[in-house]
């Protein structure tokens, strides 16, 4: 495999060192890359790195400085203020109440204080920095910090990225190099004076106390903070159009006097609606004209699997977007030839507004006949099997011996669609190309991780829902990354913690129902989104475009498997894989089995693509071939 270089061409990052010489050696390295640098009262490196001005508010007061980092509006004053509390917590009490999706970044004479968000849009990776004596250093990209920190790939780690629909909580805690791990977005990061590392919990999600009503308000608001502070500045702003989450960003939008250019991107299914309902919104819009509106033809946009064998984006993680890499940039790559240089999108609105059938699970044992009604109005509403899911409601296991299961169900076939969603999760699956090796090393991770594995909320319908909103989140992250070289950036204001708050502090049981779609934001765009939009209870879906570009661009993804570097690390079984690929997939389950496994070889070719081009040395992974 290639080292790769630790500066990414057009991508912004930033290096968070300890207030120590023992990391001088690994200072001059990222300085050669460097673009900014601030530094600690002492005079010694604090933040390396390259990222846009327009992002960045700093201050200082007296030995302590304070930068804010990220899509937000915060003036110089209000860091300032922050810097002035007198402690790390003081800082981070009030950075939490500020509008936005940012990092925190604290040096209180040298005490270093790090914070993303809770969605991990934001991340935060920590790695010991080689020869440093003990030392730690922070970043928001892993591969830069894993360059830089002298980090190796961990083969077992690559093959838990093979894992569908989604990788495991905590497993998202490991990134795929040895030693480089993720700072969970609901935990702070504190490196002292020597760079010794501890992380803390400085998250939980708030008691689920609102009535419906009251929660719309709350959404509405903290909506409207989120759009104005990304829209600000006055520059070119595009949206996608599309479904009734980007719909109520768009109006949101317009609503604060954005000049808009939006985009809704048509599929060949001739049930999709969006462009129906994006046409409507325009045209009900106030001010008449008020919003710019472009519908991009089905034929005109990339179908899944389009040039998956051609793939260069400097993602830091594998992802598995990249089937889908040409069908999301396509609308993007239109905006910013237009001069876009914001793009907001609806993503995380389903997470949040959908929310997770699981709640019924705690919902019967606080409110046994509330619990069963909304058990019954799921099962019949999606026909799901009556049986299976009175047997997951009457589960009582824990989050860990949960895990347990899934470990050792590892090979089977993935999950039916018509199964119930009452459990802790979807149960991931390694794909039938898995070799033995890779399962064996996916399974000694997850048992590994699941004696102390703990929820991410009380209950399964908060853990569930964190869960996806962590998953999901990363699709941002690698969009924001793919749109960076292109001068735009890419925004997601459902991922802002304030809107997760605001949405999971309302009773499941009116947020999340059988009988009503999405009532949340249905509620909450009350005299911002036309009622002839706002009311829609349906959602357009893209298997045509996934199964047609499966059959379209199968020499595309055949390609990717001459000299799979998945196989040279023994991972996966090629000549099962291309039988897998030759044959006619359903788009919901089959063909996205391939999903995660494209993912990790196209990150690992454009690894090495990136690292020839640059010139960096090239080194290969030891592996047992399959």
């Amino acid at each position: 495999m290639t080292t790769g270089t630790p500066f990414p061409t057009g991508a912004s990052w930033f290096l968070v060192l300890p207030d120590t010489d023992a990391v001088a050696g690994l200072a001059a390295r990222a300085r050669s890359g460097a673009v900014q640098e601030i530094r600690h009262a002492s005079g010694r490196p604090w933040l390396l790195g390259r990222w846009p001005a327009r992002g960045m508010t700093t201050a200082v007061c007296g030995r302590t400085r304070l930068c804010v980092l990220g899509q937000h509006a915060v003036t110089e004053r209000e860091a300032e203020r922050a810097a002035g509390g007198g402690s790390p917590e003081a800082a981070e009490r009030l950075a939490r109440t500020w509008p936005g999706s940012h990092h925190l970044l604290a040096s209180f004479d040298g005490d270093v204080l790090v914070g993303g968000t809770v969605s991990g849009v934001r991340s935060l990776f920590v790695a010991p920095a080689r020869g440093a004596h003990g030392a730690y250093v922070a970043g928001d990209r892993a591969d830069v910090l894993a360059d830089l920190a002298g980090a190796e790939p961990d083969e077992g780690r690559l093959a838990v990225q093979l894992l569908s629909p989604g990788i495991l909580h905590p497993l998202t805690a490991q990134t795929v190099w040895r030693g480089v791990d993720v700072v969970p977005g609901d935990h702070r990061l504190r490196l002292d004076h020597d760079g010794h590392v501890r992380t803390s919990r400085c998250w939980s999600p708030p008691p689920a106390e609102l009535s419906l009503a009251e929660g719309a308000r709350l959404v509405r608001d903290r909506l409207a903070d989120a759009v104005a502070v990304r829209v600000a500045d006055g520059a070119p702003v595009s949206a996608d159009l599309g479904g009734v989450d980007s719909t109520a960003v768009v109006c949101t939008a317009v609503r604060s006097g954005a000049e808009l250019v939006a985009y809704t991107a048509a599929i060949h299914d001739v049930l999709g609606d969006d462009v129906t309902y994006a046409r409507r919104t325009a045209e009900a819009l106030h001010p008449p004209n008020a919003l710019e509106h472009h519908v991009v033809p089905a034929t005109a946009v990339p179908l899944t699997f389009d040039g998956v064998h051609e793939l260069e984006d400097d993602l830091d993680t594998p992802s598995m977007y990249s089937v889908n890499r040409h069908r999301r940039m396509y609308i993007i790559e239109r905006a910013a030839e237009r001069g876009s240089s914001l793009h907001l999108s609806g993503m995380g609105g389903d997470e949040l507004f959908a929310g997770a059938a699981a709640h019924v699970h705690g919902l019967l044992r606080r409110h046994p006949r509330t619990g069963w009604r909304h058990a019954r109005g799921f099962v019949s509403r999606h026909r799901w099997s009556r049986r299976t899911a009175v047997r997951q409601l009457l589960d009582g296991r824990s989050y860990g011996a949960w895990l347990h299961q899934v470990a050792r169900d590892l090979t089977l076939p993935q999950p039916p669609m018509s199964v119930p969603l009452f459990e802790w999760g979807i149960p991931p699956r390694l794909p039938p190309w898995a070799t033995g090796r890779a399962v064996e090393a996916v399974r000694d991770h997850i048992l590994a991780q699941a004696p102390e594995a703990q929820a991410l909320g009380d209950g399964h319908g908060v853990h569930r829902e964190l869960a996806t909103i962590r998953t999901l989140a990363r699709f941002a992250r690698h969009v924001q990354q793919m749109s960076e070289p292109l001068g735009v950036t890419f925004a997601s204001p459902y991922y802002d913690d304030l809107l997760i708050e605001a949405a999971l502090a309302v009773r499941p049981e009116e947020r999340v129902t059988p009988w009503r779609y999405k009532p949340l934001i249905e509620e909450a765009m009350r005299g911002v989104v036309p009622d002839v939009s706002r009311l829609r209870t349906t959602k357009a879906h893209a298997a045509f475009e996934e199964e047609t570009g499966l059959r379209r661009h199968r020499s595309s993804l055949l390609a990717l498997w001459d000299d799979a570097r998945l196989r040279r690390l023994g991972l996966i079984d090629v000549e099962t894989l291309r039988e897998w690929c030759r044959r006619p997939l359903a788009a919901d389950l089959e063909s996205a089995l391939l999903h995660a496994t494209v993912g990790c070889e196209v990150w690992l070719r454009s690894r090495e693509e990136s690292a020839g081009r640059r010139g960096r040395p090239r080194t290969d992974m030891g592996g047992i071939p399959a």
